[in-house]
């Protein structure tokens, strides 16, 4: 059941992004909820530090729930004390969060930043925005990393390798969640690119979809924070494993490891913010001044340099330049980038909104059998 929900649009606020609201109104402490490791930390660089600096009387607390997002935003909303003031999801979550009535509505054009090129929020943003409630941030990826050093002289180029444990022994490492692994089963089971969602709104095929697993299960280490398969990958424990590309991007460019990046099959979709419902007026007019910063046409394209997530906004692509620190041009690591692209597999968001807690349910039965 839908909940009532709250609509931001100009009339509702007076922001001080272009409209000319008193700091006095404004919360002067915030905290964002994100992922941690190099996400976050591209996050912090190119529009959380610029803003506090514009803003010294701002402060900026970190939380790292974000996998947890929609489950502890239903429980703050259950308790009546929602202590998150703007929270990084992914695409199909943020959907759920909207249908819940747990997050915000945007009036984009309303409130965020037109683009440097003269467009509007929601031309620039274009299908980027899921939801009503959904500020897109960046495209990323999932796809799958692997030693080097442990495949031989024949690199996988298929995202069948995963389920392939005669040409490439040892331990993989996929996420402990139904998203991209249920997806990537069916594939390499035979299933038709065009046919997946289909197949896996079934009984029949979620299940088939859980055998295709199974034949690696024992093979499998299950992550949870994006931070361990790297991790597993440098200290050799993995031969291949599931990551965000920019995770990958960091362990190899930043980091000098060992790793491969395995694009085909990948799993391409947005992230962005949310605001929760129920702030304060305090709290809403800081977040909405922070949010028309922080997602316009220059802070998204910053963020760029820090991870190779390729920015939500179009205005932005243009503005792409080299890493922050390395110099190397950023734009051919992007998940988006025409030589990585060659066969993207794009998250069906409508059907994760769906299905997402019957099939996170199906399979956490299945892994503890």
């Amino acid at each position: 059941m839908k909940l009532n929900r709250l609509i931001i649009t100009a009339g509702a606020l007076s922001l001080a992004a272009g409209m000319g609201s008193a700091e006095s109104h404004m919360s002067n402490e915030m905290v964002l909820v994100s992922w941690g490791g190099a996400y976050q930390a591209s996050q912090l660089h190119a529009y959380a530090e610029p803003y506090m600096a514009l803003h010294p009387e701002v402060s900026i607390i970190w939380d790292e729930s974000s996998p947890e997002a929609v489950a502890k935003l239903r429980a703050m909303n259950e308790a009546g004390n929602i202590t998150w003031d703007l929270v990084d999801v992914e695409a199909a979550d943020s959907i759920r969060l909207c249908d819940e009535g747990l997050a915000m509505e945007i009036d984009f054009d309303a409130v965020l930043a037109p683009g440097d090129d003269g467009s509007t929020p929601t031309e620039d943003f274009g299908d980027s925005i899921v939801s009503e409630c959904f500020i897109p941030q960046i495209v990323f990826s999932t796809t799958v990393g692997y030693r080097t050093d442990m495949v031989g002289d024949t690199p996988p180029t298929s995202i069948c390798a995963l389920f392939d444990l005669e040409t490439y022994p040892g331990k993989r490492a996929l996420n402990r969640n139904p998203l991209a692994n249920m997806e990537w089963a069916l594939l390499c089971d035979g299933v038709a690119k065009a046919d997946v969602y289909t197949v896996l709104a079934t009984e029949e095929g979620q299940a088939r979809a859980l055998a295709k697993l199974d034949t690696i299960k024992d093979s499998v280490i299950w992550w949870s924070a994006s931070a361990e398969p790297p991790q597993l990958l440098a200290d050799g424990e993995i031969v291949m494993g599931s990551s965000y590309n920019g995770r990958l991007f960091s362990a190899i460019a930043e980091q000098g490891q060992p790793i491969g990046m395995l694009w085909d099959a990948e799993m391409l979709d947005f992230d962005g913010w949310v605001v929760p419902t129920g702030l304060s007026e305090e709290r809403l007019a800081r977040v909405m001044d922070f949010l028309y910063f922080a997602t316009d046409t220059q802070r998204l394209a910053d963020q760029s340099a820090y991870i190779s997530y390729g920015p939500a906004r179009a205005s932005s692509a243009p503005l792409v330049g080299n890493h922050a620190t390395l110099g190397i041009p950023m734009a051919p690591h992007m998940p988006t980038d025409p030589a990585n692209a060659t066969n993207v597999f794009v998250t069906q968001y409508a059907f994760w909104s769906d299905y997402r807690d019957d099939l996170d349910a199906k399979f956490q039965t299945w892994l503890a059998q």
